[in-house]
């Protein structure tokens, strides 16, 4: 098992509910596969530092967790997929 930091950012012109539904599958991902969510924190709406996809803000969230390689790599391609989630940075502590 491994330790990850996983920032992510959700799309800021979702409603409030779907922002936390979105945080939620994820820990719930997680847990899933076997893993533990160490910390959460949620960072909330910051503006870009660049326009991307034509949004200027995004909510931000971070996330420790311990999980094994593989559901790493489930992880980052789940959020790949899900047009909610606008990027992704996973990185092994």
């Amino acid at each position: 098992m491994n330790k990850y930091e996983i920032l992510y950012i959700i799309r800021n012109d979702i409603e409030d509910e779907k922002k936390a539904a979105v945080v939620s599958k994820y820990e719930a991902l997680v847990e899933k596969l076997g893993g533990k969510v160490e910390s959460k924190d949620v960072w909330g709406t910051k503006k870009y530092a660049y326009p991307i996809n034509k949004q200027n803000e995004g909510y931000y969230v971070l996330v420790n967790i311990e999980c094994s390689v593989e559901a790493q790599n489930e992880i980052a391609r789940q959020m790949g997929l899900d047009e909610n989630v606008v990027r992704t940075m996973i990185t092994r502590k």
